[in-house]
């Protein structure tokens, strides 16, 4: 049999990463180039002329004289971490296929649990942002999905108590490949709830493949085909065939999810689903995760811990 050439890929190693990315200098020019790929250009004043103060690692603009940060306007604004444990954790959440934690993050980088929890958070709110604005198109499975656990003796299934709802879509090729997902949180499943998703994140023309669950309807009024299949929910909608990818995705994540994290509380699940689909949707080519994750978290804005910590909820 044939490998996988996405599992079998060569990936980043560790002797790499640190050979690009060992040194503060290093990550400093890295960002640089990926913050201003065509030059500095002052955020004051749009002046192209600088210098460098070196002791605080400052650049000063020649004309209106004002001094920004490399981090300055970005997500990681005001960090007191070092550069260099900023791209670790990068190559550590981008390179392990089912995530890393805070805990074991503060454990791999010998910094507190509160730094690390704050360095994961900001970095799954640039992966949520960077995904935002892409559709599906062609041919896309959907199925309806909660996070949470059982509770005991409470209701099962469909509006069981905390649990969180969310869409999760696959887009496949004419083939049936999948290649790339979308994990939305919704408030519930309804017809205007999923109406509102499908606007969002559906290209118009695209071919919706779901159960009969009626909300779903709502995509053929953005212009999508909808091919609905009644197959009684449960154990038959597992195995059918055409929800095959979306039903492996759903398996992957709780699986990941579980050997991963303690918990995941309603209003962070965006973040963590969003993590899990910005892995995914960046799956065929594991050496440039870093230089993407890098270069999207330079244009996302700051986001102090009191936002951070507010959730999506």
């Amino acid at each position: 049999m044939a490998r996988n050439k996405v599992q079998f890929q060569k990936g980043y190693s560790l002797g790499e990463f640190f050979q690009a990315y060992g040194t503060e200098g290093q990550c400093f020019d890295a960002l640089f180039q990926w913050r201003w790929p065509n030059g500095f250009q002052c955020p004051f004043c749009a002046h192209d002329q600088y210098c460098k103060l070196t002791q605080r690692q400052l650049l000063q603009c020649n004309r209106c004289r004002r001094q920004t940060s490399i981090t300055a306007g970005t997500i990681l604004q005001s960090t007191k971490l070092p550069l260099t444990l900023w791209f670790q954790a990068m190559y550590l959440i981008t390179q392990d296929k089912k995530g890393l934690s805070a805990m074991r993050l503060h454990r791999q980088l010998g910094i507190s649990y509160n730094a690390a929890w704050r360095l994961k958070h900001k970095l799954m709110q640039v992966m949520m942002e960077r995904d935002d604005d892409r559709k599906l198109a062609g041919f896309i499975e959907v199925d309806d999905a909660y996070l949470g656990g059982e509770r005991a003796g409470g209701k099962r299934g469909r509006g069981a108590d905390a649990k969180t709802p969310f869409v999760a879509a696959v887009e496949t090729t004419s083939e049936g490949h999948p290649t790339r997902i979308r994990l939305s949180v919704v408030k519930g499943f309804k017809t205007q709830e999923i109406l509102n998703w499908s606007q969002k994140y559906l290209e118009v023309g695209s071919t919706v493949i779901s159960d009969g669950l009626a909300c779903f309807n709502a995509v053929s009024e953005i212009g999508c085909a909808h091919d609905r299949i009644v197959c009684g929910g449960g154990r038959a909608s597992v195995e059918e065939p055409e929800f095959y990818w979306v039903n492996t995705v759903l398996g992957n994540l709780k699986t990941s999810l579980r050997s991963t994290y303690h918990a995941v509380r309603s209003k962070y699940a965006q973040r963590y689903l969003s993590e899990f689909q910005y892995r995914f949707n960046r799956r065929f080519d594991l050496r440039i995760l870093i230089p993407r994750l890098a270069y999207a978290a330079v244009r996302t804005p700051p986001m102090p811990e009191k936002l951070l910590k507010i959730g999506l909820g």
